[in-house]
């Protein structure tokens, strides 16, 4: 992981480099004066050339995806240099050019599923040794999953050193509860553990500095969860491994699953897709399958078509219903095209790839660094702790790129080949519990607790006058707050980010 800049004092010559996945941020801005770059915007609006002013474009683009894709931000002028890429800055011109992406469809000679999953055990086993070289405290986040724990049981054999674990659990009844897998995983490899609970309290108290840290705007509640396990972990260690990337890497999330079902449905029946999405649409009335409803639009769309990434489609609540959220002035602003483009136009370069790929190829290159990784860095940075990421190692991504699709996803069982690799040393309760993530109870507590809280930033004169929604439409929004958690989340950090880098708010947080 890197962020670097390197001047060529002979030939006067800036280069700026990112590292291949974006675990690290580099931003950048050109003004008539000067190329200005920082690891962090607020950096670079200490410059007074630099006018802090809105593109209005990225509002509609946080709105389609619930995070910021592509090289642009917030921020007129301001952007952020892609993943896996270089900027040369010479003589008054930029340049920038790729240097590394990844592969899904040239795949070497056939393997066997043996000998990969062997590999995979290998493969991690060294990436493990190398992230934990340092001279400092170091300790693990688990979050009660598969690959937290997959990743301690290497480490475990690595170091003769205690390993110290940290999670956190939620306020409340019943929520769901990671604390008791990640001490059944502390225990089972001996770690000092620690773990802490977090309420709606602390979830308020957090979201005006979560905004300040993160800088652009994103829809991940358990960001604020992760600020505060960090802040636990900084009492006892410097340096802190998680196990991001792994469902990236190898096909974890549901979605995967379902989509590409969805797809050999699709083709296997052509002339029967009326019929298939109102199976699809039906099948949402019974509570066991009521998230296979959302799919029923997709039935007549194109995979390139629908698939902006794993947390958006065209049938998104705000992509569906932008028309009636802004308001009339606002939408003459935008260019809604420009917004998907940033999705659709992956696919031409995994035009010839499986279904899988092209979708795991899509979200390595925007959600995995635009959402799950900035979270990451700037939340851990906020407390001043580095963040390794073993998963995201190069070395593991391009051979989960070379493996056959069906060793990631065999049926209907996700991330396979990494629940066989781990099966003997993962504890069976882990390996067979149901994903949940980091279950933070935001969308109740917005809707009780913070109820009037956020009526209050949403409705305020200076929110409205910004000219964007239109008052009745946050209205049906807010009325609906626990079925559109994430929709009132966003519309919410929005307000906060302009108060605190338009308004000047929260200038000098810490």
């Amino acid at each position: 992981m890197f962020a670097i800049a390197l001047w060529d004092e002979k030939e006067k010559v800036l280069i700026l480099a990112r590292d291949r996945v974006g675990i690290k941020p580099l931003y950048y801005c050109v003004t008539d004066k000067a190329l200005l770059f920082a690891s962090e915007i607020k950096s670079i609006l200490v410059d007074e050339s630099v006018d802090r002013v809105v593109n209005p474009g990225g509002i509609d683009t946080f709105l389609t995806y619930y995070y910021m894709p592509g090289n642009e931000t917030l921020f007129k002028n301001i952007y952020k240099l892609s993943p896996g890429h270089y900027l040369v800055a010479r003589k008054g011109r930029v340049e920038i050019k790729q240097y590394w992406d990844l592969n899904f469809c040239e795949q070497p000679g056939r393997v066997s599923f043996s000998d990969a999953r062997d590999q995979v055990v290998e493969l991690l086993r060294e990436t493990v040794r190398g992230h934990m070289m340092t001279d400092v405290p170091l300790g693990f986040l688990l979050s009660g999953g598969v690959d937290s724990t997959a990743l301690l049981s290497f480490a475990a054999k690595e170091t003769n050193m205690g390993i110290s674990t940290f999670t956190i659990g939620f306020e409340g009844n019943n929520f769901a509860d990671e604390r008791v897998y990640a001490r059944l995983a502390a225990k089972e490899f001996g770690t000092r553990h620690y773990d802490m609970t977090m309420g709606a309290t602390n979830f308020l108290d957090f979201l005006p500095k979560f905004v300040w840290h993160m800088e652009e705007p994103v829809c991940e509640p358990p960001a604020i969860a992760l600020y505060y396990i960090s802040r636990l972990a900084k009492e006892h260690v410097k340096v802190l491994i998680s196990g991001e990337g792994g469902d990236e890497a190898f096909a974890g999330y549901q979605n995967y699953r379902n989509t590409v079902w969805l797809e050999r449905l699709k083709r296997f029946a052509p002339r029967r897709h009326r019929a298939l999405s109102f199976f699809l649409s039906r099948a949402g009335v019974f509570g066991p399958f009521k998230r296979l409803s959302k799919y029923a639009p997709l039935v007549n769309v194109p995979l390139e078509r629908y698939y902006y990434s794993r947390t958006a489609t065209p049938y998104s609540f705000f992509n569906l219903n932008y028309s009636d959220l802004y308001t009339p002035t606002f939408k003459e602003e935008i260019d809604k095209a420009h917004s998907t483009w940033i999705a659709l136009s992956l696919f031409e370069n995994v035009r010839d790839c499986h279904d899988l790929n092209k979708m795991l190829y899509v979200d390595t290159k925007t959600w995995l660094p635009d959402d799950l990784l900035v979270k990451a860095d700037k939340m851990t940075m906020a407390n001043s702790l580095e963040l390794r990421v073993p998963f995201l190692d190069h070395k593991v991504l391009e051979f989960a790129a070379s493996l056959p699709p069906e060793f990631k996803l065999k049926g209907i069982e996700t991330k396979y080949i990494l629940k066989k690799a781990f099966k003997e040393k993962v504890p069976i309760e882990i390996l067979k519990r149901k994903k949940t993530g980091l279950p933070v109870p935001y969308a109740h507590w917005m809707a009780n607790d913070l109820r009037e809280w956020v009526r209050d930033v949403l409705f305020d004169r200076k929110t409205l006058e910004r000219g964007y929604f239109n008052k009745k439409a946050v209205e049906g929004i807010l009325n609906n707050s626990e079925k559109l958690p994430k929709e009132v989340f966003s519309l919410l950090t929005l307000e906060l980010w302009h108060r605190a880098f338009i308004d000047g708010a929260f200038t000098g947080m810490q």
